[in-house]
């Protein structure tokens, strides 16, 4: 039975529930209209709204710096977090977490044009909230299907609030499943397709990957997977609706729609780089990295090619115009063709970077752990550097691109960098 949340007591910090799922009804502010179309320049996921890192607006500068130069606004942030901002229309939502125990969970919506804040929502974690000193509670990327915003963080907290940053439902997955934990902290961010919001959550322990109803925030569906900590993220399928869950035993196409598994990947694959894919081709990191063209479902994916001289460290792959990225953790930024997997050139950068990739108009913007940006003009034959940006501060988390704007999240504050 659904039990209503009245929302006339709600204080600006709010622990969550001890029961299984939430659900307050759909509330859309006056002058939000249901629509399921994507904005040309949203960004509303990890590494963007169709996974894919890639921005089809214009680049933003090449070149700014922690003075101000080509710098938009810049914003204090409440707390640390490795999340990306997403971006919905005239907003950019971040998530963030603070405290001693880092169980203050933090949920900010600001106007993308002027950085003024327009909402911040407060919760405590019911979850495990302590994690590696490298990472913390806000990891995970916040999602949206362009009417809510799902946050997820390492405590297994799933918060679902509306444009106006009014509180639709919330779960605690700890609550349900008590040991889906580890000591070091989950990553995961999830993805919504369709209906259906996809949360990742794998461990040494009680390892899960649910299915929730996008508007109530009830199970649709779990699937149990490898009992080993992974931190890669669900990638979007072409068709929109089918979703790779990564695993250190390799990679399961799942409907996100019913939680079937379409058909497997079982050579094995790296816990902390996500797979990328373009249109339907997937790269997976995987002793190096293969290339896999599905087949129908319940038919095995045919694997074109794989070369492990193409080994993502921290960072997932980006694709594009016939050829495949990879970060490599010494910092060497290596380019092969989608066709065979062939080296086309390489070129070292100044690590180490935990943050993925992006591209927007055939730049490519690498970010590396310190706060430096390294632009790499991709239309030559080989990789170009075109411009190194020093912020000063600790980025981690992947950069976020919206209508020719790059939103860097460092650990101190929220930045927007386009041209004046």
């Amino acid at each position: 039975m659904v039990r209503p949340l009245t929302r006339a007591n709600i204080s600006p910090v709010k622990p969550l529930f001890s029961v299984g799922w939430l659900s307050a009804g759909l509330i859309l502010a006056l002058g939000i209209h249901a629509n399921h179309r994507l904005l040309a320049e949203d960004w509303r996921q990890f590494r963007g709204s169709s996974s894919t890192a890639i921005s089809r607006s214009a680049a933003p500068p090449v070149e700014f710096d922690s003075s101000g130069k080509n710098v938009a606004w810049k914003v204090d942030l409440p707390g640390r977090g490795l999340s990306s901002p997403i971006i919905i229309d005239d907003r950019v939502v971040v998530t963030a977490s603070s405290g001693p125990r880092q169980d203050n969970l933090h949920i900010l919506c600001f106007k993308a044009s002027t950085g003024e804040l327009l909402w911040e929502r407060r919760f405590l974690a019911t979850g495990r909230s302590l994690t590696h000193p490298k990472t913390c509670n806000a990891a995970p990327t916040p999602a949206s299907d362009g009417e809510k915003i799902f946050a997820f963080f390492s405590s297994n907290d799933v918060i679902c609030l509306d444009l106006t940053g009014q509180l639709l439902w919330m779960r605690g997955l700890t609550l349900d499943y008590p040991n889906a934990s580890n000591s070091l902290g989950m990553s995961s961010s999830p993805v919504v397709a369709g209906d259906v919001l996809v949360t990742q959550v794998e461990n040494d322990s009680e390892s899960l990957t649910t299915g929730l109803n996008t508007s109530t925030g009830e199970t649709l569906w779990k699937l149990d997977r490898p009992r080993r900590a992974n931190w890669t993220s669900p990638l979007l399928l072409a068709d929109g609706q089918t979703v790779l869950l990564q695993s250190s035993k390799g990679a399961d196409a799942v409907d996100a729609r019913t939680g079937n598994i379409l058909w497997s990947f079982g050579e094995g694959a790296a816990t902390i780089p996500s797979s990328a894919r373009e249109g339907e081709t997937i790269f997976i990191p995987s002793n190096g990295l293969v290339a896999l063209r599905p087949a129908n479902s319940n038919t095995p994916p045919e694997k074109l090619w794989q070369e492990n001289k193409l080994k993502p460290g921290t960072a997932t792959p980006v694709v594009a115009e016939g050829k495949v990225y990879c970060l490599s953790g010494a910092g060497v930024l290596l380019c092969a063709n989608v066709d065979k997997g062939e080296l086309l050139w390489q070129l070292r950068l100044e690590g180490p970077f935990s943050a993925s990739p992006v591209i927007a108009d055939r730049k490519l913007y690498c970010v590396n752990e310190s706060g430096k940006c390294f632009v790499v003009d991709l239309t030559g034959s080989k990789g170009t550097i075109v411009a190194e940006s020093l912020l000063d501060e600790t980025i981690l988390a992947t950069p976020s691109l919206s209508d020719g704007a790059l939103y860097l999240r460092s650990d101190a504050h929220l930045w927007k960098i386009a041209t004046p």
